[in-house]
């Protein structure tokens, strides 16, 4: 009998069904993607995904999901996050950080701490944002900053940004350091370059750092070397540095199912469940508290499922 060739569909996926999300402490000088791949690699998993880009020179939490937690990293992607960024007055560059080439020198001018306080108390609230050519984003179909490589610039539109908080931490008469806790889609380097701007002698960013996204936050994170000592252990020690998927959705409300209610919500079926919010998504559990996935209140006020777990 001749055996026909397996089409890609059909070829089994190679890896392990792991599942759960790695709070990365990604080192400076390796992209988001290598990240992504290097840790996908040392778990051995089927499946892997980020939650959004942080830039190569920056540093800090990126979480990685692994196996069915990627159906949670939109949720990721879409929240709030925390950075703490050191500044340089005086010098704007190509990309708005310390690995571009210089663009401008101007003097800075004497300033005082609270000057500083108030430039960046402008940019506090809902505004207006021009992605930096050196982003991630996409312009028919290239990446903006492989256009940028080439010379190329194209006009962006604005986005509309909030930052929820910014704080000045230090200032030395040449640089400044800031906290922030920003909307998705905020570049902190675009921030420090109009906070330069406000104080007439231009700015971009020496360092950067993810503290927070959504609901974790820098205390969780496992660094490289963590990593590499619990890859040394073994794969079972390498599992204990997952936290369960439902973690990341911390911040939605719970609800405990019956068998009947799990059944017909696990075939795709809304059900009617007593007690429910008017609207919004919650986070599932069946009767033995395991985590189903995601439910959203439809308009009938039936429980309808929205983003479902499968690890039959």
């Amino acid at each position: 009998m001749i055996r026909r060739p397996l089409i890609n569909s059909q070829r089994k996926k190679r890896g392990r069904d792991i599942h759960g999300i790695l709070l990365l402490d990604k080192p400076a000088g390796m992209s988001s993607n290598s990240a992504l791949q290097h840790v996908k690699r040392l778990f051995n998993a089927k499946k892997a995904g980020h939650t959004g880009n942080l830039d190569v020179p920056a540093t800090g939490l990126l979480p990685i999901c692994l196996g069915e937690a990627t159906k949670v990293s939109a949720y990721l992607l879409d929240s709030s996050k925390t950075y703490r960024a050191l500044c340089r007055l005086g010098i704007t560059t190509t990309t708005g950080d310390a690995d571009g080439d210089i663009l401008a020198e101007k003097p800075i001018p004497k300033l005082s701490k609270d000057d500083v306080k108030q430039a960046c108390m402008q940019f506090l609230g809902e505004t207006e944002q021009v992605p930096p050519m050196y982003s991630a984003l996409k312009y028919k179909g290239q990446r903006l900053y492989e256009l940028a490589y080439k010379g190329i610039e194209v006009e962006r539109k604005a986005r509309k940004i909030t930052i929820h908080r910014i704080e000045l931490l230090n200032f030395d008469n040449e640089t400044f350091e800031i906290a922030i806790y920003c909307t998705k889609g905020t570049y902190i380097r675009t921030l420090a370059e109009s906070i330069g701007h406000e104080l007439g002698c231009g700015a971009h960013v020496l360092t950067l750092r993810r503290l927070g996204v959504g609901p974790f936050n820098e205390s969780q994170m496992v660094t490289p070397t963590q990593l590499q000592a619990a890859a040394a252990a073994g794969v079972a020690q390498l599992d204990t540095l997952l936290l369960p998927m439902d973690t990341a959705l911390l911040d939605l409300p719970e609800i405990y199912l019956t068998d009947d209610m799990a059944f017909y919500l696990c075939r795709g079926l809304a059900v009617m469940v007593s007690g429910l919010p008017k609207s919004g998504r919650l986070r599932l559990y069946d009767s033995t508290a395991r985590f189903l996935g995601l439910g959203e209140v439809a308009k009938n006020g039936f429980l309808a499922p929205k983003r479902l777990i499968n690890l039959s």
